[in-house]
């Protein structure tokens, strides 16, 4: 299976804020519950797009701090966890960036970041079961 992309992640300070702004733009968005800090729409096309509050960022990332620019992250899912391993090493051969070498993280997942040439941050991912 070739790698597909499948959502696009947005940080925000303010979940309820950047859910009424996307709506103005016809995303499907969804409606949070009080204090929620990660949510997501499924668009048209079957891409997801997600919301994360920066408190979660910093859960997962102790040393994440606030961006000067864009605050857009793109997850690409592989076909296994073995998959997300091999690809993270695939692109460390071929010159780029590792972030964060492949995880078991405790939402279900294998896990690893990688680094494109201009400085974001990429995911790879795929269900652990």
């Amino acid at each position: 299976m070739a790698l597909k992309l499948e959502v696009i992640e947005l940080t925000t300070a303010s979940i309820e804020n950047s859910l009424r702004f996307y709506a103005l733009l016809d995303v499907p968005v969804p409606t949070p519950e009080m204090g929620e800090d990660h949510v997501e729409a499924v668009l048209p096309s079957g891409l997801k797009i997600s919301w994360d509050t920066i408190e979660l960022m910093k859960q997962i990332n102790p040393d994440w701090v606030d961006p000067i620019g864009h605050r857009i992250g793109l997850a690409f899912q592989c076909e296994s966890p073995s998959a997300v391993n091999g690809k993270y090493q695939e692109v460390l051969e071929n010159g780029f960036a590792g972030k964060s070498e492949p995880w078991d993280a405790f939402w279900g997942q294998r896990y690893a970041q990688v680094i494109d040439p201009d400085g974001n941050i990429i995911d790879l991912f795929a269900p652990l079961s």
